[in-house]
């Protein structure tokens, strides 16, 4: 099964073919999508997709709106756990590159993420960008105080920071970034990730891979990400969509496997 573990199906990018878009997908061999919260405020339009067998949600703020509610809680984020549909936390992090929230108030909402997903066995998806040593301190505190599962999404930070969350059990997750040109760091992180904990997401509204580049991604382009990463693995495509379909449901294990 191709699996799409972050896809943003309720953005505006998708208001006039989001129902064309999702038989795009499932006619391409996308068997099952995971629809991101970008904000806890917004998730009633997240968790509004979910109601479809094949579609799963998260629930949490990422860290561009952090601002939004400084002072969510942990409980906050549990009152929504209860629901079968949501199968995550996140997605949550830190971004120092564009620095859309403060980033004190981005590392405070995020420990109560990480508190949240501690606390209902859910995994938590993390969104980290330019801030790899604070990402990295806070990740091995939180892990000390108790123990919790993580996705490190769209993964393109630094070679440090990749090994500090795989020492704490982290998965990995590869989009279409990899395919793009001038991404050979990015490749290099990937020939790296280790291997039981590696899947595929599209990130779709954003990041189409090759050929795609430049026009709205969407899940149906998620077999360039799978071929890309067999590539650089040196798996076959059958191999490599084993081998990611088991990674995706030892993480998220909410979801029942067909």
């Amino acid at each position: 099964m191709l699996i799409d573990s972050h896809v943003n199906l309720h953005a505006s990018q998708f208001e006039g073919d989001r129902d064309e878009v999702i038989a795009r997908a499932r006619a391409a061999g996308v068997g099952l999508m995971v629809n991101i919260s970008d904000k806890v405020s917004g998730f009633a339009a997240v968790r509004a997709l979910a109601d479809q067998p094949d579609i799963w949600c998260t629930v949490g703020t990422h860290p561009h709106e952090a601002k939004e509610n400084p002072g969510l809680s942990a409980a906050d984020l549990l009152a929504y756990v209860d629901d079968p549909r949501v199968v995550g936390i996140g997605e949550t992090g830190l971004d120092f590159h564009y620095d859309l929230s403060p980033r004190d108030v981005q590392a405070q909402v995020f420990r109560a993420h990480v508190a949240a997903a501690r606390e209902s066995g859910l995994p938590l998806v993390v969104h980290t960008r330019e801030a790899d040593e604070v990402m990295g301190r806070i990740l091995e505190e939180e892990y000390a105080a108790g123990p919790f599962r993580m996705l490190m999404h769209c993964y393109t930070s630094g070679a440090e920071l990749a090994a500090r969350a795989a020492a704490l059990g982290a998965w990995f997750s590869v989009s279409g970034i990899a395919t793009f040109k001038a991404a050979e760091d990015v490749r290099a992180l990937v020939r790296d990730m280790p291997a039981d904990r590696i899947i595929v997401e599209t990130d779709c509204p954003y990041l189409a891979p090759v050929p795609h580049r430049g026009r709205r991604n969407e899940p149906a382009f998620l077999p360039h990400v799978l071929a890309k990463l067999a590539e650089l693995r040196g798996w076959s495509l059958e191999e490599a969509e084993q081998r990611t379909e088991a990674a995706f449901f030892n993480l998220f294990d909410r979801i029942p496997r067909p």
